[in-house]
């Protein structure tokens, strides 16, 4: 599977419309309102250039954010991003590879990024994600989910003014119930699909206490 993330092209392409998708900041307002004020760490999987992690630190000023990224391009947008605040750290790592020692987190977030990843690596990292949270701790995963036909996929990419030949040749897409399914066997609770649009989905779950 092609995966054009280090491309500085591929990159800058995305962060030029990431703005203009549709409904994203729908998405976005659901998952500030799950994510405790009280939060002390957050881990932000797939940062890009920060803008979920800039948007959750509005309301939690003094949170300590870690960022993690491998593109070097979007490395760069979120080092600019961040460069005066000391509370965030930005860990450069792949997904696929499993997760470095970073110690614990009230909240781990994602935005738009683990849909990259194969569907077992995508299920690992859902396991890595729970090891690390604290009690209560809770994972939102802002993602890019399969649609159930092709008629479907094809109606997304057209209100995201995609042609078909033009799709991202990196994703590896799963439906909503299957990552679901997960979350529960992995031990979170409160698992649900938060909100959706078409092929954009919230999934929310929360290790117990």
């Amino acid at each position: 599977m092609s995966n054009q993330w280090t491309s500085a092209e591929h990159a800058l392409g995305y962060l030029a419309r990431a703005d203009q998708f549709p409904h994203r900041t729908e998405g976005e307002a659901v998952l500030l309102e799950h994510v405790p004020l009280s939060a002390q760490r957050i881990l932000d999987l797939g940062t890009g250039d920060g803008r979920l992690l800039a948007l959750l630190k509005i309301d939690r000023s003094d949170v300590n954010g870690v960022a993690m990224d491998f593109s070097p391009t979007m490395l760069e947008a979120v080092q600019q991003r961040f460069a005066a605040d000391a509370k965030v750290k930005i860990v450069e790592h792949n997904l696929e590879k499993p997760l470095p020692p970073l110690g614990t987190f009230d909240g781990v977030v994602s935005s738009f990024a683990i849909h990259h990843l194969a569907h077992p690596r995508k299920r690992s990292l859902y396991q890595e994600v729970f090891e690390i949270l604290e009690p209560g701790g809770i994972f939102c995963n802002l993602e890019h989910v399969a649609s159930p036909t092709t008629k479907l996929h094809e109606q997304f990419l057209q209100a995201l003014d995609i042609a078909l030949e033009d799709d991202d040749p990196s994703n590896q897409l799963l439906d909503v119930e299957t990552q679901l399914s997960w979350l529960k066997e992995i031990g979170f609770e409160d698992v649900d699909c938060y909100w959706k649009w078409l092929e954009m989905a919230l999934l929310i779950g929360v290790k117990p206490r």
